[in-house]
């Protein structure tokens, strides 16, 4: 087979490039769940859619994600005036060049590397609106060295007609979404070293990336501060290391090295690396690819390079290794329950939404909660309008007492009353909720804890990702609405991120369109089931309202992008329609999951139920026996 794949030695290539049973999800999440759980707790450790170009319009965000200028940015070449500027899509009359011409070369690398480095991602169609969020976070702050290798031709095309740098791995994918731990996604792992050892006989320096981490600030600068290394990766490390922006104290490091983000050097030392990682992985289908990279790795760590860069010996005792810090190479734990960047008053160079727990939409949504996903601009002005609420949340439930399985799921079920209202509302008035914050007494994991890891900088209580608790909300909603049909659990509820109102990328036409709706005791002054308002903008609306009130009074507001409710304590008194509201019933129900793990007890899991308040001596207690394992349905 010719292309990218030629670069890689002979040995290598001489095998089968896939083999074609892996491990099943189930045995992969075990493994990485156990292999997690034990370095975190280690002796050594301080415990399917394409997108219009249109998008691209929108201004460029900062890495706090504040608008910076109403045009996108556009790189300078450096290399060659030959290079079409990225983001330029070619001539629509033109034709797309064959498929030769997108093989991975030296030639190719070289157009593009700036300073003998060229940063590199790559994925399939499923994955594109990762991918171009991907490109243009780097393209915003200033840098265009950067190539995509895509897994399917679909991709390919896509790309290449947005005017991003494409070359075509070859691989003959599936454009659809492979989902963690399916035989796909380690054949995608495998791809990963195989690219590798292809493009560091080039000579170039390799930022390796993952699809679903995106850049908050330029990285170079910060890698070149290194030049000893060969290599320069992210970790899996939540107890934090360094309280700066040194390399992470790799004596401390008892997490996985993720090979989600790491900076390889065409040194010796890393093409042995690289040579020795995918013989291993092509001789034993069942290694996972960052855990065949930990292994290798780690058979030597140390000593210490010198006294003061935090580079260090590992592999063969020849190899220099550096730990990227954890606080500013975040993780979907660093970043999103930790904050570290903030509690240390650091910018963050990266985030890689690991440690979610909804799968790709999970992703997704912790992105757009931090502002830094692109969306086409329908997202931003869906049919029917927004509704939203402010959360009314009693501060005895937030910071009274212990931070227990009773305190924290008081606190949640109480917040899950409100919204239960609120989707209710949303379903009547055909409209998309713009979910609240959501707050957590304790941390979600895969393994028994104690509630926030020891020696983390949890802070409890924290705004916690929706998919701690709304889990099946994400998939549900976005993913698998052909398995609820409207038949039998009614009409779809769309949802959006807690943020979302105060993304720049919001239109100022829906910014301009709103309706404030203050509940208040029907019969006090200017309460009334009406559509008049008290002023411009205002509306003083009953509480405990039915249905079909709701539907009448709101119909004079169809026009009104969003309504903002003053609360959803007492908003809804319930459906007139009792088959709708048990379809609605239906529905909720499963857009929740569990929280997860108690210590000493097999299962250790928790399920969340929706309509627990209507459950007597409700408890939040595990599963007793294997027939109790079961969700709330």
């Amino acid at each position: 087979m010719r292309g990218w794949r030629n670069a890689v030695q002979e040995t290598a290539a001489s095998k089968p490039l896939f083999l074609t049973i892996y491990a099943t999800v189930i045995l992969g999440t075990v493994v990485s769940s156990f292999y997690v759980f034990s370095a975190i707790y280690s002796p050594t450790a301080s415990p399917t859619r394409s997108i219009s170009s249109s998008w691209l319009l929108a201004p460029p965000l900062s890495q706090n994600g504040v608008s910076l200028s109403s045009n996108i940015s556009q790189p300078s070449q450096h290399r060659s005036n030959k290079l079409r500027p990225i983001w330029e899509a070619p001539s629509r009359s033109s034709k797309m060049p064959g498929l030769k011409s997108f093989r991975l070369t030296k030639e190719l690398v070289a157009q593009r590397a700036k300073d003998n480095v060229i940063i590199v991602t790559f994925g399939n169609f499923a994955f594109m609106d990762f991918i171009l969020t991907w490109v243009k976070h780097l393209t915003d702050l200033g840098v265009s060295n950067l190539l995509v290798g895509a897994m399917d031709t679909k991709l390919l095309k896509a790309l290449y007609w947005k005017g991003i740098p494409v070359f075509d791995m070859g691989s003959h994918i599936s454009t659809d979404d492979v989902g963690w731990g399916s035989p796909i996604f380690h054949k995608m792992g495998r791809q990963k070293v195989l690219l590798i050892n292809a493009i560091l006989p080039f000579g170039f320096e390799l930022l390796m990336c993952d699809t679903d981490m995106v850049w908050l600030k330029n990285p170079l600068p910060y890698l070149a501060r290194y030049p000893d290394a060969d290599i320069l990766t992210s970790s899996d490390q939540v107890v934090p290391t360094v309280v700066d922006d040194r390399l992470a104290d790799w004596k401390q490091v008892g997490a996985a090295y993720n090979i989600g983000i790491f900076h390889w050097r065409p040194t010796p030392p890393a093409k042995k690396l690289a040579k020795e990682w995918i013989d291993m992985l092509l001789a034993d289908d069942r290694i996972w690819d960052q855990n065949g990279f930990n292994e290798l790795v780690r058979r030597q760590t140390g000593p210490a390079f010198d006294d003061e860069s935090g580079i260090f010996y590992s592999y063969d005792g020849n190899l220099k290794l550096g730990i990227l810090p954890e606080s500013i190479f975040c993780s979907g734990h660093t970043y999103f329950v930790q904050a570290l960047h903030q509690q240390f008053r650091l910018q963050p160079y990266a985030l890689h939404t690991t440690f979610q727990y909804a799968g790709t939409e999970g992703k997704r949504h912790r992105l757009r909660e931090a502002m830094v996903f692109f969306d086409p601009p329908q997202y931003y002005d869906a049919p029917g309008g927004f509704l939203s609420f402010r959360p009314s949340i009693p501060k005895s439930l937030l910071l009274d007492g212990e931070h227990n399985l009773e305190s924290h799921f008081s606190l949640i079920n109480y917040q899950m009353r409100q919204i239960r209202s609120a989707l209710a509302i949303a379903s009547v008035l055909h409209r998309t909720l713009v979910m609240p914050p959501l707050w957590c007494r304790l941390d979600r994991l895969w393994f028994p804890h104690p509630g926030a890891l020891l020696g983390s900088m949890t802070r409890q209580p924290f705004l916690c990702p929706l998919d701690h608790v709304f889990e099946y909300a994400l998939v549900q909603v976005n993913v698998m609405l052909r398995d609820l049909p409207a038949e039998e659990f009614g009409p779809a509820i769309n949802i959006r991120e807690y943020s979302f109102l105060n993304n720049p990328f919001l239109p100022q036409r829906v910014r301009e369109s709103w309706l404030d709706v203050q509940l208040c005791r029907e019969g006090t002054e200017d309460c009334h089931a009406s559509s008049n308002t008290s002023r411009p903008g205002l509306l003083r609306f009953p509480k405990r309202s039915s249905e079909e009130t709701l539907k009448k009074v709101f119909s004079s507001f169809k026009d009104v992008k969003v309504i903002q409710f003053s609360s959803m304590q007492d908003a809804f008194l319930g459906f007139t329609d009792k088959t709708r509201e048990e379809k609605f019933r239906k529905r909720v129900k499963q857009y929740i999951g569990i929280w997860c793990c108690v210590e000493n007890h097999i299962p250790g899991h928790i399920y969340y139920d929706m309509y627990w308040d209507e459950k007597p001596g409700w408890k939040p207690v595990p599963p007793k026996t294997p027939e109790d394992d079961h969700p709330p349905f």
